[in-house]
């Protein structure tokens, strides 16, 4: 029994966001939302939403099993939308800026 949750377009960059990911790949559901919750990282509230999520997509499809034995299965970030800005630079010229987003995908299941 499995459930999926997807958050798309959020404005973290991917390589940010994996590395909180990476963190929580494989671990308890009640252990990941106590990690998530402490760590001082603009990424973590959106993956903590995503998780929150897949909990209650599971809670809704599943409703005899029990979610405190959930673990995250299978946690990945996507590279999404790229913003591109321009500033000014010296001597007349402009260089681009990337503001990156992600599409996070969390899998929970027993």
């Amino acid at each position: 029994m499995t459930a999926q949750a997807t958050a798309r377009n959020v404005r973290v960059a991917p390589r940010k966001a994996r590395l909180v990911v990476n963190m929580i790949r494989g671990q308890n559901v009640v252990r990941a939302m106590a990690q998530l919750s402490t760590i001082r990282n603009r990424a973590a509230e959106p993956i903590m939403k995503v998780l929150q999520s897949a909990l209650a997509n599971a809670d809704q499809h599943h409703p005899e099993a029990d979610v405190d034995n959930f673990r995250v299965i299978t946690a990945y970030v996507d590279e999404a939308r790229v913003l591109k800005r321009f500033r000014p630079r010296a001597m007349g010229r402009a260089s681009g800026i990337k503001k990156r987003s992600s599409h996070i995908t969390l899998e929970v299941g027993e």
